[in-house]
């Protein structure tokens, strides 16, 4: 794995799967390792967080997948304990509905949660925060 400066860029994906259900990984590695987390990683030099993303959706879940829009830019200093990460989120879904998602790279695990199922589950990073902004998940503390 390269060694990355701080601050550092990522692309997270969130990808809707099926009706009201969303692709989400359990973490392979530390931090928040055995956590679930949406697809996403650390941008490449000369790649764009769109790139990564459908790039690191792809490692992680074995899906190809369309971004449908931009969720926002989620920066707060203590979201990652390594250092300041900086994420773009991105609102996704496969490009093929018969892909069957599979776990692989980063991902230990890969689950498909009901939207109603989110609220109440413990997620690395600020993730719970992103599907918050995207709508996916209403009312959180």
């Amino acid at each position: 794995m390269p060694e990355y400066k701080y601050p550092a860029l990522t692309a997270d994906a969130v990808i809707k799967y099926e009706k009201n259900k969303i692709v989400l990984i359990r973490r392979k590695n530390p931090p928040f390792k055995g956590k679930l987390a949406l697809p996403g990683g650390f941008v490449d030099n000369k790649e764009t967080p769109e790139q990564a993303c459908i790039r690191e959706a792809k490692e992680e879940t074995n899906l190809d997948i369309k971004i449908i829009k931009k969720i926002g830019i989620f920066s707060g200093p203590d979201r990652d304990p390594r250092g300041l990460v900086v994420t773009v989120a991105f609102l996704c879904e496969p490009q093929k509905k018969s892909e069957a998602p599979k776990a692989q790279d980063d991902a230990s695990g890969l689950e498909i949660v009901p939207f109603s199922k989110l609220a109440s589950l413990e997620f690395a990073f600020d993730h719970k925060d992103i599907l918050k902004r995207a709508g996916i998940i209403k009312n959180i503390d």
